[in-house]
């Protein structure tokens, strides 16, 4: 999968924005007020919406926490990584939660999912732990 480019960050950073209430346009004041809430400059968010080039990390986080979105979402739509590299970040083979299975098997029914948790539970305790029911 291709990294996406910063005019593509721009784009999205832009939508979300002004899903969010922000007015862009040359007298709202939206990038201030939200480069305010983010805590970092204006100048800042200024170029990245207007596509030159990406940012920081730290850069990012901050901008994700203001927007509530997370930082690995943040890393994929700023370019830095693909989704492809997330999902490997995220999920590494072998180390997946029993709530990570729920959802990838798309089970959303809570008392399916705790019984889901104690199957997987009762099967990681080892052989003759006094522990297993």
């Amino acid at each position: 999968m291709k990294r996406r480019t910063p005019h593509d960050f721009a784009g999205w950073l832009h939508d979300q924005l002004t899903a969010r209430g922000y007015s862009l346009s040359p007298r709202g004041g939206g990038q201030a007020r939200f480069a305010e809430a983010a805590g970092v400059s204006k100048a800042t968010i200024s170029r990245i919406l207007r596509g030159e080039g990406s940012t920081d990390i730290a850069v990012l986080e901050k901008i994700g926490d203001a927007l509530g979105v997370r930082l690995g979402t943040m890393l994929v739509e700023a370019g830095v990584i693909t989704p492809d590299e997330l999902g490997g970040v995220q999920r590494p083979v072998g180390h997946m939660t029993a709530d990570e299975a729920a959802d990838e098997l798309g089970i959303t029914d809570p008392t399916a999912r705790q019984v889901l948790r104690g199957v997987i539970d009762s099967l990681k305790r080892p052989p003759g732990d006094p522990t297993a029911g």
